[in-house]
């Protein structure tokens, strides 16, 4: 990857920085330091697009010489946004809602390097639509998971899978929180060497 600038993930996820680890380059990560307010009247994928870029660009003016990777979810049920649960209860009300609905995953991805001048942004929609569910159902999952940090209140990469009856995407990644299929490309188009 000669020739390529260092790569900073704008994040402390650590299923983002796992799922960039699967690319096989070499990369740093950084506490983007960005505020999650949210707008009035924002749609929730202008909600994603806003913070991704909000997050890649507040790790590029500390870093102007190197490649920055940015990325935001929102899940909406409905017009009500999802947010991370925080805590066992909150997680099982949660879903209870999503209990034989369905929810959409918007997960917006920003990638810049100023110095080729590389500006790209990409917004992924996932559709997750969940099997109905039994409160005892609900309660051995949350105990199992511990899916707190995360929105929806479920992990797809884990046991939360079984909830569900289908998901609908182009990018599996992209639900677990940074489209890799979009980010591969990127960072080929950025100088790296993928695969």
């Amino acid at each position: 990857m000669s020739g390529a600038p260092p790569l900073i993930l704008a994040s402390t996820s650590a299923y983002r920085r796992e799922l960039l680890g699967r690319l096989k380059v070499d990369f740093t990560c950084e506490p983007p330091g960005v505020e999650e307010t949210v707008l009035a009247q924002e749609l929730p994928m202008d909600r994603a697009l806003r913070l991704a870029h909000a997050k890649a660009h507040a790790v590029s003016a500390r870093h102007g010489h190197a490649c920055i990777i940015g990325s935001d979810q929102v899940a909406v049920l409905g017009d009500r946004v999802l947010e991370k649960p925080g805590s066992a209860a909150a997680a099982r009300a949660q879903l209870e809602r999503l209990s034989g609905a369905s929810a959409r995953f918007y997960t917006a991805c920003v990638v810049l390097c100023p110095q080729g001048g590389l500006r790209l942004a990409h917004l992924d929609t996932t559709v997750v639509s969940f099997r109905a569910l039994h409160a005892a159902e609900i309660a051995r999952y949350v105990a199992h998971d511990e899916p707190y940090e995360c929105a929806g209140g479920f992990k797809a990469e884990r046991l939360g899978v079984a909830l569900m009856e289908s998901i609908e995407s182009f990018d599996p990644t992209a639900l677990v929180g940074l489209p890799l299929i979009w980010v591969a490309a990127a960072l080929r188009r950025a100088g790296y060497r993928v695969p």
